[in-house]
């Protein structure tokens, strides 16, 4: 999309000082709106405001703190005049632990940073929205909320249950012309990306093309926009093909290591 598709419109991005956040912030300006950056890390959110200028602001924000999702909803109305984009972008990870030796330790912080951030995010934003002509909401979840996996069982769960929580949500505000929906993006490249590549993209992911945060922030923009006015509730994926089923790569490779079936 390119032009000002979104002129007027003001929103809010979590987890706005870097990776997809940061780039979703970014385009969402180029396309006319106004933005809150939301997040923990000052420093970072506020070069994301400078650089995007007068219209951005920056907003500390805890997810996991139901008051301090209140706070930047209010700095929306306040500094810009509203709010009609709430992206709730803003999670933390795991490390691999399979789950025999986990011992749950970060459990309740994963959930309330991933699944209760979420939840508070879409509450307090259609609290507004409600009352003000209806907005749109965009939940980022993973694909681990879609394909199952070993290890990491507390962050795999919780971005299942933004999936879920996300339809049960479109449902419940729909009357009120408040769209949800939600992201599943895999294997994005950004700046915390820690491993190769190379082995995914050709075993895991059809389309041989590594993905970039202005990949997700264009299906924001998609969904924030009009031509989305029929869509909600859906779970969207942003993965390559990776849920579609094995890439070819990975096909050729079991199908040379088969043994051939008895006669």
């Amino acid at each position: 999309m390119s032009g000002q598709e979104l002129a007027g419109k003001v929103a809010v991005v979590t987890g706005g000082a870097g990776g997809i956040g940061r780039a979703t912030a970014a385009m969402l300006v180029s396309e006319g709106a106004r933005v809150v950056v939301a997040d923990l890390d000052v420093e970072g959110g506020e070069q994301v405001a400078a650089e995007l200028g007068d219209a951005a602001s920056f907003h500390r924000t805890d997810v996991s703190d139901i008051d301090q999702v209140q706070s930047v909803v209010d700095a929306a109305v306040t500094t810009f005049g509203g709010l009609d984009i709430m992206f709730n972008n803003a999670g933390i990870g795991s490390p691999l632990k399979r789950f025999l030796h986990d011992d749950l330790a970060d459990f309740s912080q994963i959930f309330g940073v991933n699944l209760f951030g979420v939840l508070a995010g879409t509450q307090r934003a259609a609290r507004y929205m409600k009352d003000h002509g209806g907005g749109v909401v965009i939940n980022n979840a993973s694909i681990a909320a879609v394909n199952a996996g070993a290890g990491m069982i507390s962050y795999r769960s919780s971005k299942a249950a933004i999936a879920h929580a996300t339809k049960c949500m479109a449902i419940d505000l729909a009357p009120y012309g408040i769209r949800v929906n939600c992201l599943t993006p895999a294997h994005i490249r950004t700046g915390i990306t820690n491993y190769d590549m190379g082995p995914v993209l050709k075993y895991m992911q059809p389309l041989e093309r590594e993905a970039t945060p202005d990949d997700v922030a264009n299906a924001v923009v998609f969904l924030a926009s009009d031509r989305a006015a029929q869509v909600t509730g859906i779970v969207f994926p942003i993965d390559g093909g990776t849920t579609a089923g094995p890439s070819m790569a990975q096909t050729k490779l079991i199908m040379s290591t088969a043994r051939p079936a008895p006669e």
